[in-house]
């Protein structure tokens, strides 16, 4: 059994939507480039930005053990295609996403002070975390 706050669900809403707005900006980006696998929609063709297109952004909290920057969301970019990858393309959708996100994060958190940062291998949204300043 889990036991969830409610401030805490509020904020990774407000989260969700960002991402879900991020999906729309990669998909134009890079609409294309990558072909989709054969039973995956096309982007917009289900009410779940996670269910279609070439890409899944999300970001799940990580306690921060181990961590040089401590608690965070660590941020997920799934690029769903049945080709490979190549190295530049998947550093530019990278540095896109950061990009998008650091613009856009003290938007949606004004009272929040949250950085996107590297840690390690993976990208992470750090900051003031608190529920009472969304």
């Amino acid at each position: 059994m889990s036991i969830r706050h409610s401030a805490a669900e509020r904020w990774e809403a407000r989260l969700r939507e960002l991402f879900i707005e991020l999906d729309r900006v990669l998909e134009q980006d890079f609409a294309g480039r990558l072909p989709l696998p054969p039973n995956r929609p096309a982007p917009g063709q289900t009410a779940d930005p996670e269910s279609d297109g070439l890409f899944n952004i999300g970001a799940a909290f990580s306690p921060g053990y181990g961590s040089r920057h401590g608690p965070g969301y660590v941020v997920d970019i799934q690029i769903r295609s049945i080709a490979p990858i190549p190295t530049e393309l998947r550093e530019r959708i990278e540095h896109r996403v950061v990009e998008w996100l650091r613009r856009r994060l003290p938007e949606q958190f004004p009272n929040a002070q949250l950085e996107v940062v590297r840690d390690g291998p993976v990208w992470k949204i750090v900051g003031d975390l608190s529920l009472g300043k969304t």
